[in-house]
């Protein structure tokens, strides 16, 4: 648990080490590499149109970020009673009455709370993922994916241009890091330069994680599911998949493709207040 608990502090913190990193790299670095072609206008420059594309990337992937961690997932051990810590857990499992754990519902010993349609914990975030921020949380995939992806273009053009080479050949950006490694070594390749290669790898590696990542929570979405009741086994009931959808992105879904929104509200959540 310690451990856990201790990955709960550093995730967060790498990830946003990783943001201001790319942050640092794409304003001072890239995008100034772009403004010296001269057969391209002031106005409509690829510096102009990148940082812009960047900047609405990555206000999307924060946004989403901050409201995965703001929404967290309400506490039904406070609502209906149950207790705290190894009592909940006890009700949950139904250890201590037969018949008598709740469904669809979890207690995160990391969180100590009781979620309803809990999905995981995600510890880049530091919270549960639940009903109340699915949304967001794959909104905060998608667009980290894209702005990943955004820079590791931007540092492969970079790349291409100050060592003078192409990435024509599908064996160049594989046989690139190996290559450079041997170059900083012998001294033939700056620290600086060396440190952008590297952040092309790891852009790679984000990159894809959250595509993956994003692309399996919404088959789940799709079939009703949680990772959370996949891994128990649990049998859902079979709805339509557009009813699953609404269910999670709401009837304003293209809003929230354009700007960090607050999560809809879970069918729980209104059945409660009826």
């Amino acid at each position: 648990m310690l451990v856990l608990r201790l990955l709960n502090v550093v995730a967060p913190a790498y990830f946003l080490c990783i943001s201001l990193v790319t942050f640092v790299l794409q304003i001072c670095v890239f995008i100034p590499s772009m403004f010296r072609d001269p057969s391209t206008t002031p106005l409509f420059s690829p510096a102009l149109l990148h940082g812009a594309l960047f900047l609405f990337l990555s206000a999307n992937a924060l946004g989403n970020y901050v409201l995965v961690i703001q929404s967290t997932p309400e506490d039904l051990g406070k609502d209906l009673n149950l207790g705290k810590g190894a009592e909940v857990a006890d009700w949950l499992d139904g250890s201590r009455s037969p018949g008598s754990a709740l469904p669809s519902t979890h207690f995160c010993r990391l969180c100590a709370r009781v979620t309803q349609r809990h999905d995981h914990h995600c510890f880049f975030t530091g919270n549960c993922i639940g009903s109340r921020n699915m949304r967001n949380f794959i909104m905060f995939c998608l667009y980290t994916s894209l702005a990943c992806l955004d820079s590791l273009v931007a540092g492969m053009a970079y790349i291409s241009a100050t060592l003078s080479m192409s990435f024509a050949d599908p064996l160049a950006f594989l046989t690139l890091l190996p290559h450079s490694i041997s170059q900083f070594f012998s001294g033939a390749l700056l620290s600086s330069e060396m440190f952008v290669i590297l952040m092309l790898y790891l852009w790679l590696g984000i990159g894809l994680a959250c595509a993956g990542f994003c692309c399996h929570q919404m088959l789940l979405i799709l079939r009703g599911q949680t990772r959370y009741q996949v891994r128990k086994g649990m049998v859902v009931r079979a709805r339509p998949w557009r009813e699953n959808l609404q269910e999670v992105f709401g009837k304003k879904w293209l809003l929230g493709l354009l700007i960090p929104v607050q999560n809809v509200e879970s069918n729980y959540r209104r059945q409660k207040e009826k």
